[in-house]
């Protein structure tokens, strides 16, 4: 039986897991750095596209590919080149270079359609008497 290497906590807190990649986007004349998002961001991002009203819950699909691609659009060093305040500004640009990055970040992400879709559901599912969303 081969070795297993058991993982320290500073060992996994030091791990460079965020890939990232460069990517072509002609309609912006040049390149930029896609990476994959952090847990934290992902939750958040799952969070904005499930909008909660009383008992119902519904997706909020509203410059959903400008939210992804400002989370994930990093400079050389991994910092971020839009803010969540430029989301609506971003937005504005065009659906196809847009897409075409939202679909890189979504691989790297391990993000898929199947997983907010079935936030949503879920969402729906746990709602009850009790519900803090009431």
């Amino acid at each position: 039986m081969a070795k297993v290497k058991i993982l320290t906590r500073d060992a996994i807190l030091q791990a460079e897991d965020l890939p990232r990649e460069l990517v072509e986007v002609p309609e912006w004349g040049g390149c930029v750095y896609v990476r994959a998002l952090t847990g934290a961001e992902r939750d958040a991002f799952e969070a904005s596209v499930v909008e909660q009203r009383g008992k119902s819950t519904k997706m909020n699909l509203r410059n959903i590919r400008a939210k992804l691609v400002a989370l994930t659009i990093v400079d050389e060093e991994g910092n971020r080149l839009f803010s969540d305040a430029d989301v609506k500004l971003l937005g504005q640009k065009s659906a196809a270079a847009l897409d075409k990055l939202f679909e890189v970040a979504q691989r790297l992400s391990g993000l898929r359609d199947e997983d907010v879709e079935e936030l949503a559901k879920n969402s729906e599912d746990d709602l009850s008497e009790d519900s803090i969303f009431d």
